[in-house]
């Protein structure tokens, strides 16, 4: 099941939005969706699929679950300067994973053929992609799925991260095209960027891909218990922060920038933007997107471009069974909670309410803790107009993945 606490104009998949009955009255900016299950003979050969899409404000959130498959894929597209680069990909991104993935099954079939000798490869990869059916992009996933207690080789978990980072490339090299076509009527696209995380949850393997400043962090019980003797749940930070506030990203800048003497100006990236790496804003990776904005708009001294990369951080974790849930989240949730603290809230919320949404308990918590940062009441703060409200607190989007026996996963999203 995956539920959805989701603010604004929803994506056209299909989705059944609940009454605004089921909301709280004083939150006038988080709705609530369920989502049924459909049948999509495009993105899993018509496999019973769960898809879930939406929008809050800038923000895009994508979900696609197929238990045949033992595939779980979500996405937050954190959007900024305007939806245009969230929207493309909330568009284009799963299709693009899943047609790359099935690009190195055909590949995977042809290296086997040639090198029949090769014990790993030869034996483990070509069971894998013994199936010949090759009109669905989920195969490689599929047939890996067929016999679970066998060992995933560390060449496949290669080739699902190389399949992820392939998707995201097609993906920017796409948008910066459709951007280069479209500046003369529209000089605001060049500026249209997003953060991207990427989760994709296969069999026992974790996978994510992220640019920019959202994060996954992992619940998982540490071996020692706390005072009352029960295990304590401790955070793991699976994504890195792609921000000038990270030494080892502002160090990369500036050492890929010698002959820029600013290359970091004002805490920002050339003056224009926090986070180091990022899908889009082209006239930050581009002289002539850069030359397509107007006076105080555009970048003085663009000297090296690119300044802003397209290389994700890449990560697999194989999942044991200390391993609780993960937490997925725009960086607006951390501008109010570390992660232990996000731990903590759900590990407490899970125990308490086992058949509840622990992503909506998060943000019911963030705007209740807004509100008290800002010097307000709750109600006040939701009163204040949406536009406004940014100055209150960042758009944000939660999802929760709970591991184990009991694979669930909840998502919310508000919106100022």
């Amino acid at each position: 099941m995956l539920s959805s606490s989701l603010q604004s104009s929803l994506s056209n998949l299909s989705c059944s939005p609940s009454s605004p009955s089921d909301l709280p009255e004083y939150d006038t900016c988080v709705s609530k969706l369920m989502i049924a299950p459909c049948r999509s003979e495009g993105i899993l050969n018509g496999m019973e699929v769960q898809v879930a899409g939406g929008a809050a404000g800038e923000d895009r959130v994508q979900a696609v679950c197929s238990e045949e498959h033992g595939l779980l894929f979500c996405a937050i597209y954190d959007g900024f300067n305007g939806r245009d680069a969230a929207d493309f990909l909330a568009g284009t991104l799963y299709e693009s994973v899943m047609f790359y993935s099935n690009l190195f099954e055909w590949e995977s079939k042809i290296d086997a053929t040639r090198a029949p000798d090769d014990s790993e490869f030869g034996g483990h990869l070509q069971y894998i992609f013994e199936d010949e059916r090759k009109d669905s992009a989920a195969n490689s996933f599929a047939n890996a799925s067929l016999h679970p207690e066998r060992e995933i080789s560390s060449s496949f978990q290669h080739a699902v991260l190389d399949s992820l980072q392939r998707a995201l490339n097609q993906a920017e090299n796409d948008f910066l095209h459709m951007v280069e076509q479209e500046m003369e009527d529209r000089p605001d696209l060049v500026s249209v960027g997003s953060c991207v995380l990427l989760v994709l949850l296969h069999g026992n393997d974790l996978y994510t891909l992220n640019l920019g400043d959202s994060r996954a962090v992992l619940a998982t019980y540490d071996e020692v218990n706390d005072l009352s003797g029960h295990k304590r749940l401790k955070a793991i930070q699976l994504t890195e922060s792609h921000t000038v506030e990270n030494e080892d990203e502002r160090t990369r800048l500036l050492s890929e920038h010698p002959d820029d003497p600013m290359p970091i100006l004002a805490g920002k990236v050339k003056g224009k933007l926090k986070v180091t790496r990022a899908f889009g804003v082209g006239y930050l990776k581009k002289k002539n997107l850069n030359d397509a904005l107007m006076g105080i708009l555009r970048v003085r001294n663009l000297i090296s471009p690119p300044y802003v990369s397209t290389r994700p951080s890449l990560n697999v974790h194989r999942i044991t069974k200390s391993d609780h849930f993960v937490i997925v989240a725009s960086d607006g949730l951390f501008d109010f909670f570390t992660n232990e603290e996000t731990v903590d809230l759900v590990g407490c919320y899970i125990v308490s309410n086992p058949s509840g949404d622990p992503a909506k308990f998060l943000l019911e918590h963030l705007v209740e803790r807004a509100a008290e940062c800002a010097g307000f009441s709750l109600e006040e703060l939701m009163n204040v107009p949406a536009g406004r409200r940014r100055k209150y607190h960042d758009d944000v989007t939660v999802i929760v993945i709970i591991l184990g026996t009991n694979k669930r996963a909840s998502k919310a999203s508000t919106c100022v």
